[in-house]
């Protein structure tokens, strides 16, 4: 019988290789992330792995599962745990071996496999680690999921099987790129910079822009493990401004930039500047809302307001639904309402048929901006950006909070503004429009200009982006106003960047 997982134990001791170590806050709200071996050693990954196996059995679920892992110095290991503990509960495991995470799920619907694990610690610093996973493609597990497994884990409610069974997968990167450049080249011949932060997708992410007619400038495409200029992460600026640099010095037409597991993708323009996520949703929401009227988008709270307000996507009839943050929540919620995309701030896009099978990747998000700028033949990138009716958004701010705290932190914010509203206050001198609480708090004042708080769902952290359709001046005041509330909470750290 498996051990039960202890929440902490010191390295280099008997214990530490002879017992699961697991600590439970790894377990959030759609998937799983540890710093390995603080938060979990190898024995604790084989807990999950058997934890897994037992869930999808409990699921009713046929017991075939995807694996594959990030390029990451450790991924490799922890993904052979998680298998030892998958073929303990009696899964068939079809490792198809280094990848990006759309490659996984594509791996679900290419191989006829209902269940994914895919070992990666996307766009977090090195030391972490974690297991994106699903048994209902192409969706991945949400808070109901995560709750059972972290009960089975935790208490040690495993049931062990036979008819596991371990195949690995050779060349299935080829099946993928094959798949995914299967469509009408270009006419417009694009240079695009192809940012990748030294992380997986730049095994990858070259290749496929050539395959559909683009000029590549590889930037930092090189895979190394030790990130040696910046973490790839496609909201971090020192990423970005490397882009930004190559952009304007190779005289690209689009920058584009793939964080660590290659679900994401940030965009630069031909005039070198950040266009965010939620902006460049809004610019392929216009696109695609053109060659199909009456579109139906999903956006995260974190989002611009454009979605509700821009002329040209009310021209074309098409309608945006604000849901949760999290690529679990909007990959779900796509799904259950048929939407056509769905746009996360973050850069996870999800694109549903025509265009896609409802999961996120961020090469395919990158075929999209191409698209759009090949049916633009006449404008720059830049151009559809300065189209858009003019707003002032902050970055996704990340002041720290610590996991055992920052929810109880988010519940006292959002029930100090709706005492706020309650009681007629004013914010940033007006009165509140509007509050949307379906994760953390989105405060809305009566010029339009809004600010957002929720708990990150997979680092210790919170969640801070405000906007206003009105000035530089009026998002900085919404700021100031939000974080003097965060300020009355001495949990709160410092930001990871602030305006």
């Amino acid at each position: 019988m498996f051990p039960v997982p202890k929440p902490a134990l010191a390295a280099n001791t008997y214990a530490y290789e002879s017992e699961p170590m697991v600590k439970p806050t790894g377990f959030r709200e759609y998937d799983a992330r540890w710093l390995f071996e603080k938060e979990i050693n190898l024995m604790g990954v084989q807990a999950l792995g058997l934890g897994l196996g037992t869930l999808i059995h409990e699921l009713g679920v046929r017991p075939d599962i995807v694996t594959a892992h990030d390029f990451r110095s450790y991924s490799a290991s922890i993904k052979m745990a998680l298998v030892t503990g998958l073929m303990a509960a009696g899964c068939k495991v079809h490792d198809i071996g280094l990848a990006v995470t759309p490659m996984a799920y594509f791996a679900q619907f290419d191989l006829d496999v209902p269940c994914v694990a895919m070992v990666t610690a996307s766009h977090n610093d090195n030391g972490w680690t974690g297991v994106k996973m699903g048994a209902n493609r192409p969706l991945t597990f949400g808070p109901d999921e995560m709750t059972r497994l972290k009960d089975i884990v935790l208490l040690a409610k495993f049931r062990e099987r036979d008819g596991g069974a371990y195949a690995f997968v050779p060349n299935f990167a080829e099946r993928y790129l094959a798949d995914l450049t299967a469509r009408p080249k270009l006419k417009r011949r694009l240079k695009v910079v192809a940012a990748c932060g030294n992380g997986t997708a730049g095994a990858f992410a070259p290749k496929a822009l050539e395959s559909i007619g683009c000029e590549v400038v590889p930037l930092d495409c090189e895979l190394d493990h030790t990130f040696p200029r910046y973490n790839p992460n496609t909201e971090d600026l020192k990423m970005l401004h490397a882009l930004r640099d190559e952009v304007l010095r190779s005289k690209a037409d689009v920058g584009l930039a793939f964080d660590g597991d290659g679900d994401r993708c940030g965009v630069v323009d031909n005039e070198g500047e950040e266009i965010f996520a939620d902006k460049v949703g809004v610019m392929l929401a216009r696109d695609m809302s053109a060659i199909h009227p009456n579109a139906l988008f999903v956006a995260d709270v974190k989002s611009t307001g454009l979605f509700m307000t821009d002329p040209e996507l009310a021209k074309n009839g098409a309608k945006t639904a604000y849901w949760k943050t999290g690529h679990s929540y909007m990959k779900r919620r796509v799904n259950e309402i048929g939407a056509l995309v769905g746009f996360e701030k973050s850069g996870h896009f999800f694109f549903n048929k025509p265009f896609g099978r409802g999961y996120d990747d961020g090469l395919l998000s990158a075929f999209a901006v191409c698209d759009m700028l090949d049916r633009n033949p006449g404008k720059s990138m830049a151009d559809l950006k300065n189209a858009l009716p003019k707003t002032w958004s902050s970055p996704t701010m990340s002041p720290h909070c610590d996991d055992e705290v920052k929810y109880r932190i988010v519940d006292e914010v959002v029930k100090h503004f709706e005492t706020t509203k309650a009681k007629g206050e004013r914010v940033c001198g007006q009165p509140i429009r509007d509050l949307v609480t379906v994760n953390g708090v989105r405060v809305t004042i009566e010029d339009g200009t809004w600010g957002l708080v929720r708990a990150s769902s997979n680092k210790p952290e919170l969640v801070v982006v405000v906007e206003s359709p009105v000035s530089d001046a009026r998002m900085r005041d919404m700021f100031k106003a939000v974080d003097s509330v965060l300020r009355t909470h001495p949990e709160v750290g410092a930001y990871n960047q602030t305006i």
